[in-house]
């Protein structure tokens, strides 16, 4: 993707989910940038969807103007609750995301449908508060995560990834109205994936009513990073729409 928009007052916020990190983001920041649209990673500490929805609310506090709020993956569950906090978000858009109604949990809607093969590839290190973090085993994170990838990337992927709390999977939305309800939202997401099954994907579509949903027949959930141009399109449909 290339060329320009022009110049955009629209500031993207992007959010990572669990066994992610910043860096996700690099190839679609770029193509924004060509594209005129200013943005920017918004580290999620992984650590509860309240703490992570506060401080990412915190950070679209800080920035002037309209934003339009990305979530991927786990971020889903944050950007949708951290919304609700923020009164310059204009748009969602869910890359692969989850798009939960109040009360409802990532692992319970991973478990929708059949697909997602997550919970016999993660590994849980013990932490001295008494809680324990998740990664996916080095050697299944390539075919779970990003088996659209090459080795080498993968190989790095893995040995990056960021941990996530184990009860952040278990910790319901508690906003009374989820943000998707009141903002217009776009979807992508990939055929392959395996943390999230595609069906759920497209049922949390459905469900909000979805502005339009991109489904990219063998990605896997880091569409973000093998399905660049899919995601950049689905942004700026968000900002021109």
């Amino acid at each position: 993707m290339s060329g320009s928009t022009g110049s955009s007052t629209v500031t993207v916020v992007l959010v990572h989910g669990a066994f992610a990190e910043n860096a996700g983001w690099t190839g679609v920041i770029s193509r924004l940038a060509q594209n005129g649209v200013r943005a920017f990673a918004a580290s999620n500490p992984l650590r509860g969807v309240a703490v992570d929805s506060r401080y990412v609310a915190d950070r679209l506090h800080a920035v002037p103007g309209p934003v339009v709020l990305v979530g991927h993956g786990y971020g889903g569950m944050v950007i949708t609750q951290a919304a609700v906090a923020a009164f310059n978000v204009e748009a969602l858009v869910y890359v692969g995301a989850f798009a939960p109604e109040t009360e409802e949990t990532a692992a319970d809607l991973a478990a929708l449908y059949p697909g997602s093969t997550l919970r016999g590839n993660v590994v849980a290190t013990p932490l001295s508060s008494g809680e324990s973090e998740l990664t996916i085993r080095a050697d299944a994170f390539p075919q779970q995560f990003c088996g659209d990838l090459d080795a080498a990337t993968s190989s790095r992927l893995a040995a990056t990834q960021r941990a996530v709390l184990g009860r952040a999977l278990d910790e319901p939305l508690t906003t009374a109205v989820p943000a998707w309800r009141t903002l217009p939202s776009w979807f992508v997401y990939g055929a392959a994936d395996r943390l999230i099954p595609a069906a759920a994907h497209a049922r949390f579509a459905r469900r909000a009513g979805s502005q339009g949903t991109t489904r990219v027949e063998h990605a896997s959930h880091a569409i973000a990073l093998s399905e660049p141009d899919a995601v950049t399109r689905s942004i700026l449909a968000a900002i021109a729409g």
